[in-house]
C-alpha cells in the first residue's frame, strides 16, 4: 500500500498554459503541509502561552500581591500612628519652649536642632523602586524625624531637670501661682494681648491678666520677695509692687486694702495673703490687674501659674482668657 494516496488527487491552476495541472499527493506536499500545521499551532499555542503568564497571575504572584496589599495597610496605619505621636510630640516641645524654659529662663531650642535634616538625604532612595515605595520612605522619614524629636526632648529635660537642682532658691522667687484662689477658673477674665478698652473703646496692649473677684477677696504674693512699692499709683489706683530678685517683679493693681502691717520693704513669701481685691482706679468692675516683668520687660502672666495648674486647667486657662476680647480696666 503506498504511503500517501492519488485516489484524491489535487489540481493546481497553470496561468502559462491555462490548464488545470493534476498535483499528486507526494511525501514533500506532505510534509510541507503538515509542518505548516504545526508552525502554525506553535505560534498560537505560544501566544496562549505568552497570555496566561502575562494576563492571569499565577498562585504564587495572588499570594504576593495579597501579602503587598497587606504590608502596604499595615505601613499605612502606622504612617496615621506616626502623626499622632508627632503631633503629641510638637505639643511637648511647644510646652517645654513656652513653658519650661520660660519658667527657667532657659534659652529655646532651634526647630532645625529638634527636626535635623530628614528629609534632604538620599539614605531614603533605596525604596524608590518598590511598588510601595512611597509609602515606606515616608514612613521612615517619620520614624526617624519621630526618634530625633524624642532624642532632642529627652536631653531637654535633662538639661531642664539640672536646672532646677541648681535654681532652688531662684524657683522660690520665680511666680508660679494665681495671685488669686481660681482653681475652678472661672474667675479668669482676660488675658494678656491686643484688647477692647472699657473706657475709650480702643485698641490698646493688656499687659497684664484680669481676674474678676467680689470686693475683699484675697490676693497672694506669687512668689517671695520685697515690696518695693505701695500704695496709690495713677490708673492702676491702690497697688502693690514686689521685687523677687532675679530680674522677676510682679504688680497687683486695683486693691481694695492692704494687709495690716505691710509696708515698702515688707518681705513676703509665696501664698501670703498681701492685700484684698478692689475697683480703685480706672476700672470698670471689682477686679484685680496682675502683671510679670521680667528684666523691665511685660511677660504673659498664664506662663507663670506652673504650681497652681494642670496641664489640662493650663490649656482651658488660655482658651477662656483667649476669648475674653474686653479688659475691666
Amino acid at each position: 500500500m503506498a504511503l500517501f494516496s492519488s485516489e484524491n488527487p489535487h489540481y493546481k491552476y497553470n496561468r502559462k498554459t491555462l490548464k488545470y495541472e493534476r498535483i499528486d499527493n507526494t511525501f514533500k506536499y506532505h510534509l510541507m503541509r503538515t509542518l505548516r500545521v504545526v508552525i502554525f499551532g506553535s505560534v498560537i499555542g505560544f501566544g496562549v502561552f505568552i497570555a496566561l503568564i502575562f494576563l492571569i497571575p499565577s498562585p504564587a504572584q495572588k499570594r504576593l500581591a495579597e501579602e503587598n496589599d497587606r504590608i502596604n495597610s499595615q505601613y499605612q496605619l502606622l504612617s496615621k500612628q506616626l502623626d499622632e505621636a508627632l503631633e503629641v510630640m510638637n505639643l511637648i516641645q511647644e510646652r517645654d519652649d513656652n513653658f519650661y524654659r520660660v519658667m527657667l529662663q532657659a534659652d529655646s531650642i532651634p526647630a532645625a536642632l529638634r527636626t535635623g535634616n530628614i528629609t534632604n538625604t538620599t539614605r531614603y532612595d533605596q525604596w524608590d523602586n518598590l511598588r510601595t515605595g512611597t509609602i515606606v520612605k515616608e514612613t521612615s522619614q517619620k520614624m526617624d524625624l519621630l526618634n530625633r524629636m524624642l532624642y532632642t526632648q529627652s536631653r531637654s529635660f535633662d538639661e531642664l531637670v539640672n536646672l532646677s537642682k541648681e535654681h532652688e532658691d531662684r524657683l522660690l522667687h520665680i511666680p508660679a501661682i494665681q495671685p488669686v484662689s481660681n482653681k475652678d477658673l472661672k474667675r479668669t477674665a482676660s488675658g494678656y494681648g491686643r484688647r477692647i478698652d472699657p473706657i475709650y473703646k480702643t485698641i490698646r496692649f493688656h499687659k497684664g491678666m484680669d481676674f474678676s473677684a467680689p470686693i475683699g477677696t484675697d490676693i497672694f504674693a506669687t512668689a517671695n520677695g520685697t515690696i518695693t512699692s505701695i500704695g496709690w499709683k495713677q490708673g492702676y489706683g491702690n497697688c502693690i509692687v514686689i521685687d523677687h530678685g532675679y530680674d522677676y517683679v510682679t504688680l497687683y493693681a486695683h486693691i481694695h486694702k492692704f494687709k495690716k502691717g505691710l509696708r515698702r520693704g515688707s518681705k513676703v513669701s509665696r501664698g501670703d495673703v498681701i492685700a484684698y481685691v478692689g475697683n480703685t482706679g480706672k476700672s470698670t468692675g471689682p477686679h484685680l490687674h496682675y502683671e510679670v516683668r521680667y528684666k523691665g520687660v511685660h511677660q504673659n502672666p498664664q506662663n507663670y501659674y506652673f504650681l497652681d495648674l494642670t496641664p489640662e486647667e493650663y490649656d482651658e486657662m488660655i482658651r477662656i482668657s483667649s476669648n475674653s476680647s474686653q479688659t475691666f480696666d
